[in-house]
């Protein structure tokens, strides 16, 4: 019996539209239909109740769907494992990723991974938008969320927490800030489109959103990188990721601001992945290299400096 049909199969009980199951695997609707029929006659039984205006499994569909999703699952892991150590594990990895993120804690430490496989060659997409993995072709994609695309499955990287922070030349000019209300005589610097968060007292649980409401930010940038420098260079208080200003706070170019008050964001750096596709061997050892050089918790929580420049 083979895997394929079966991996239609189950997208096609996840979507009932067999041609949309169809084309997450780049097969026309024909195509599609007849990989159905040939897995049923291996079954022998009718998968679906099919209609000219709708598809809905049938009792025998029900019943075998919960195997067919433990064969493709064992499937999964026994190639996962047959490339977790081997050297000679090969192919293209298409990787998408947020630039900012990809420069300081990825590109360091390519060359170590492409040493330990030789024969698998990455293709990376930096950028701080997020890119559509099923339509372009990716492999793999880190984001700063969960995985919220019904198409997409994903494994939880590191946390990412949150913080707001200045150059110490700004505060030297403007003074610190020494409640939420305060912020509101501030230059801020936000990313662009980032909805707003709350700001929880540890002391009371009192809350407040950042930016405060009714304050036109200094500057608005779709770049965490370039915020990051902006605050560097003293244009006012910017929130971000820890992973982000990391090694700043460390060596004092940027210091925290308001820091007994903690960001409300459940978000985390995520690495997700097309739910249609098999976790390659490429993927699988990419995904554990990557878990081995963060850690947990992650370096960007240690006191020590990063790999990164």
């Amino acid at each position: 019996m083979e895997t394929n049909g079966i991996k239609l199969f189950v997208l096609a009980a996840e979507t009932l539209n067999i041609s949309a199951a169809g084309q997450q695997l780049g097969l026309t609707p024909s195509v599609a239909s007849a990989w159905l029929s040939k897995l049923e006659t291996q079954v022998g039984a009718d998968l679906f109740h099919r209609t000219t205006r709708k598809v809905s499994l049938s009792i025998e569909g029900k019943e075998f769907l919960p195997y067919a999703k433990e064969i493709l699952a064992q499937q999964e892991s026994a190639l996962a494992a047959l490339g977790r150590g081997n050297p000679n594990v090969s192919g293209t990895l298409r990787f998408a990723a947020s630039s900012t993120f990809a420069q300081r804690y990825v590109m360091p430490i390519l060359q170590e991974f492409l040493e330990r496989y030789p024969d698998i060659n990455v293709e990376l997409m930096l950028s701080d938008s997020q890119v559509k993995l099923i339509e372009g072709g990716f492999d793999l994609a880190l984001r700063n969320l969960a995985a919220e695309d019904s198409s997409l499955i994903g494994r939880r990287l590191a946390s990412d927490t949150r913080v707001l922070c200045a150059s110490p030349e700004y505060i030297e000019i403007h003074g610190t800030p020494e409640t939420p209300e305060d912020l509101t005589k501030h230059q801020l610097l936000v990313f662009m489109n980032a909805k707003a968060r709350k700001l929880i007292a540890l002391s009371d649980q009192q809350q407040y959103t950042f930016p405060p409401a009714n304050t036109k930010p200094r500057v608005v940038c779709d770049d965490g990188a370039s915020l990051r420098i902006a605050a560097k260079a003293g244009l006012g208080i910017c929130m971000s990721s820890l992973w982000n200003i990391h090694s700043e706070l460390l060596d004092g170019s940027l210091v925290r601001v308001l820091p007994d008050y903690q960001i409300d964001d459940q978000s985390a750096v995520w690495l997700v992945y097309p739910k249609s596709n098999v976790l390659t061997a490429k993927v699988r050892v990419f995904i554990d290299y990557l878990l081995e050089k963060i850690g947990d918790p992650p370096i960007w929580e240690d006191e020590k400096p990063t790999f990164t420049s």
